[in-house]
């Protein structure tokens, strides 16, 4: 991945000022490699945070509320329908994470081959700011569905299990995961905000 001849981009910044040639670090320490990585990295690495860790508490969460039901179903039938709601909550936290790759992935722009500079200015600045942004988007996103589904599944299998037993205590479980799956659509909101700050210009790098 590093090879000095394929990748010229990936120099330390500000390593040896002085040298005709193009000079490489990434051997002596992880942090010059990390700072050397071009932003389009960061970009499209949290476009696949933002979706997959919220897939992973979506499906976890299912996981869980899913063979609560079913089991629970066997000696209630009558649970069946009204608590595929926990379902639903659940794979709600999986649409909010492609809401967020769509907006994500929209936002970012094809471009000529870009070097990271040792001083970032005007649309470099720009480019690394966007990467590095919406580096932070995929995170914030993520792992807000991410412990949002499990919470919910936790939560719609303990609804599951205790409508079982207790046919009055459905609705009151219910408002318990209305908040616990609101947890998802702060990361939601927050992150929208994030990724306004995160845009990639629109003209070419070269010109």
């Amino acid at each position: 991945l590093f090879h000095p001849a394929l990748h010229v981009r990936f120099r330390c910044p500000g390593q040896f000022p002085n040298t005709a040639m193009a000079t490489y670090c990434y051997d002596e320490s992880w942090s010059c490699a990390f700072s050397s990585i071009p932003p389009f990295m960061f970009a499209g690495l949290g476009v696949a945070l933002a979706l997959g860790l919220s897939v992973i508490g979506a499906a976890w969460g299912i996981f869980l509320t899913g063979s609560s039901i079913m089991g629970a179903a066997i000696k209630a039938p009558r649970i069946r329908s009204k608590n595929l709601v926990s379902i639903i909550f659940c794979e709600a936290v999986a649409i909010y994470g492609v809401i967020m790759a769509i907006i994500m992935a929209n936002k970012m722009q094809g471009s000529e081959e870009f070097a990271v500079p040792d001083v970032p200015k005007d649309w470099q600045a720009q480019v690394v700011t966007a990467g590095y942004c919406l580096f932070a988007v995929g995170l914030s996103v993520g792992f807000s569905n991410l412990f949002c589904g499990v919470c919910v599944g936790i939560t719609g299998s303990g609804c599951a299990l205790a409508d079982a037993q207790k046919p009055d205590m459905f609705v009151k479980m219910l408002v318990i995961e209305i908040f616990g799956s609101a947890l998802g659509l702060f990361g939601v909101i927050v992150g929208i905000i994030q990724a306004n700050a995160g845009q990639f210009p629109e003209h070419k790098l070269g010109a």
